[in-house]
């Protein structure tokens, strides 16, 4: 999990420096929902869990797993303007920041100075390599894994590794825009001159020179940071996600699968899940927006978003994480594991259900 928080740690430093959290402006709309989005549910899951034994996992409904979402909207296909992907996915960028500073500071165990000093310690070197324009990922991969010893050591859960060296991958490019264009236009005229010469092994080299050369070019107008996360996006999405939540979603459902479901702790999180964020997202968005901290996307309406807030209640795997962090008493795990299935199961019912209808209707008005 640690390298799913690395990737979660780069989308999101991408999204600061040139996305929809670039700006406060841009960013305003996206974050009153994703706040709505974590605070409504956990007030709900307290309402049903107050003082009981199940109360350490009020962290458990905030979650969204984007990765779901992604999917469900795919699957919807054109019926889901680019806008509302753009506005669920920023989102979902702040609701991972908000989960990852939750597990920072409530899901630990106790704090050990030195091992935090030590991680300190890589966090410079960290810097100084960025510093230096070191681009190579070998550096960091090292000095990553030293840093992730170290936090684990701390006590601080280790996923938080992952998030603080994606905050100090370089996100510059070698060579700039203008620069590229310039260089490739070149190689390439040199390269169209030498496609119809006769196939020669001096004509060929010179060819592979002028491809190896576009190569490089390539390589130095992209960030590291674009390149990790493009290359480690499918492993996560496709291996580290799926095998964790086959490893850890299974719950053995029996004749007493009711009385699990009404349990105060299942019942708290999956209403959590699918009534809180509907309803977070929905009225700290619209409350952003009537104060004029924020504006409502352009193209999009308050049903399509109230949609998508139903979709914000798909936990899954990010609640199953939250879920083993908060107890360890394996009959409420599988409550809360009950819990996060039906919440997350009938929220994404729903949201499909109901941006389905929104996008057929804007058909036929249109």
């Amino acid at each position: 999990m640690a390298i799913f928080f690395f990737v979660v740690g780069l989308e999101i430093k991408r999204e600061m420096l040139l996305g929809e959290l670039a700006s406060l402006r841009k960013a305003a709309f996206p974050i009153a929902g994703a706040l709505g989005g974590v605070v409504a549910p956990a007030l709900l899951y307290m309402a049903f869990n107050q003082g009981g034994p199940g109360a350490g996992g009020w962290g458990i409904p905030m979650a969204t797993d984007i990765a779901f979402v992604i999917g469900v909207m795919a699957l919807l296909g054109d019926i889901v303007p680019l806008g509302l992907r753009v506005f669920l996915t920023a989102l979902a960028i702040v609701d991972d920041i908000v989960a990852v500073l939750v597990i920072a500071m409530f899901y630990t165990a106790e704090i050990s100075i030195p091992s935090l000093l030590a991680a300190a310690l890589c966090l410079a070197v960290l810097a100084a390599l960025n510093g230096l324009g070191v681009r190579h990922p070998i550096p960091y991969a090292l000095v990553g894994l030293a840093l992730w010893a170290s936090i684990l050591q701390s006590g601080v859960h280790a996923t938080i590794a992952g998030v603080l060296l994606a905050m100090l991958i370089p996100a510059r490019t070698e060579m700039d825009h203008p620069a590229f264009l310039h260089h490739v236009q070149c190689v390439i005229g040199e390269y169209a001159g030498m496609v119809h010469a006769p196939d020669t092994v001096e004509v060929e080299e010179h060819r592979q020179m002028a491809i190896e050369a576009l190569e490089d070019s390539c390589e130095q107008v992209q960030s590291p940071l674009h390149r990790l996360e493009h290359a480690l996006h499918p492993w996560v999405t496709f291996a580290i996600m799926p095998l964790f939540a086959l490893a850890n979603a299974g719950v053995k459902l029996g004749a007493d699968v009711g009385s699990q479901l009404s349990s105060p702790l299942a019942s708290g999180v999956a209403i959590g899940l699918l009534l809180g964020k509907p309803l977070g997202i929905t009225l700290m968005a619209w409350l952003a927006v009537r104060a004029g901290l924020a504006a409502l996307p352009e193209g999009l309406s308050w049903v399509q978003i109230h949609a998508a807030g139903w979709l914000g209640g798909i936990g899954f795997t990010m609640s199953l994480f939250l879920a083993a962090l908060a107890f360890n008493q394996a009959s409420l795990l599988v409550e809360a594991k009950v819990g996060i299935l039906a919440g997350s199961l009938a929220a994404g019912l729903m949201g499909a259900g109901l941006l389905w209808m929104a996008g057929r209707k804007a058909a036929v008005e249109g």
